[in-house]
């Protein structure tokens, strides 16, 4: 073999080991995109966490080569801030969360909500408590979870009684903290979501003082990522089928659905059965009117200086 020759082949080993490398790394990079990681975000209590007892999910989108890793949260507030700093892909919240999230910027999309549920969330004070009605709270400590679905109930509670915020102690406190106050008597009143309202009234035989019955939806939404709603548009399709199929089992065997979130909630199976009775299940679209309606909880939380600055729903709404 001549030099130029020898020279010749060196050249076409080093070349062909450099382009061998090169499908290799691009096979492996092929393989590992197969695989998408779904991390849901989920309270204790809701559609999540009998979804994730059950399996189904998992089962479901096995054949989409998802993996699910589930992310508790104790609220809201607290699984989108998981959102926004990418822990979480997809998670369930009441309607203020997001509006507080979207106005810090956070890149999220609405992809579905649960039906209206205003009677799901209250106004109560302890039984023995001289508070008969909202005008009563004038001066008054109310506890609720900032920026949670709560919020936006009082504000219109004191709207409908000509009061304002102003006109009460605010007291920012999560449930765990809020209930203790409130047995306590370090607050006079507690504007809470089931299943903490159920236990509330079954435990210590709390009050009602107002539901949010003819003032306010109550939505429970269920949001993503933007990044990964837009790659991953049938992973987020199959995720709210799968909602809807453990919706329509829901309803069917509230008995048993009570007794899966026994375990993560704490809480007896006749105090879920009564929050569960307060559920209105299924999973839907979006709709205008549902976004009309969200767009009024931004504007009201804008107009009392909780947000800095307008947001527009539409903009944070999944394209279809």
């Amino acid at each position: 073999m001549s030099a130029i020759q020898a020279k010749f082949w060196a050249k076409s080993l080093v070349l062909s080991s450099v382009v061998a490398g090169a499908m290799m790394m691009s096979g492996c990079g092929k393989k590992e995109a197969e695989t998408v990681t779904l991390n849901i975000g989920f309270q204790k209590y809701g559609l999540l966490p009998v979804i994730k007892a059950r399996g189904s999910l998992e089962t479901a989108l096995e054949k989409q080569h998802v993996k699910v890793k589930w992310v508790e949260f104790t609220a809201g507030p607290q699984l989108l801030e998981g959102l926004n700093v990418g822990s979480v892909s997809l998670g369930e919240v009441g309607e203020a969360p997001p509006i507080f999230a979207q106005a810090a910027n956070a890149n999220l999309v609405y992809v579905a909500n649960q039906p209206a549920m205003p009677t799901a969330e209250a106004l109560i004070v302890q039984k023995d408590s001289p508070i008969q009605s909202i005008k009563d709270l004038k001066g008054k400590r109310v506890a609720l979870n900032k920026g949670s679905n709560v919020h936006y109930l009082l504000l219109k509670l004191l709207e409908a009684n000509n009061l304002k915020l102003d006109d009460i102690q605010v007291v920012y406190l999560p449930p765990a903290d809020a209930r203790a106050a409130f047995e306590k008597g370090a607050v006079d009143a507690w504007v809470i979501w089931d299943p903490f309202f159920a236990a509330a009234e079954q435990q210590i035989d709390a009050r009602v003082i107002a539901n949010g019955e003819n003032l306010v939806k109550n939505y429970q939404f269920y949001m993503a990522d933007r990044k990964f709603a837009e790659q991953n548009p049938e992973v987020v399709k199959a995720v709210i089928n799968e909602l809807n199929v453990a919706a329509d089992w829901m309803t069917k065997n509230q008995d048993e659905a009570a007794k899966i979130l026994e375990k993560p909630t704490g809480l007896d199976a006749s105090i879920l059965k009564t929050s569960i009775g307060r559920m209105n299940l299924g999973v839907q679209p979006i709709s205008n009117q549902v976004a009309t309606q969200q767009q009024y909880v931004a504007d009201a939380f804008y107009n009392q200086k909780l947000i800095p600055n307008k947001i527009n729903i539409q903009a944070a709404i999944l394209a279809k």
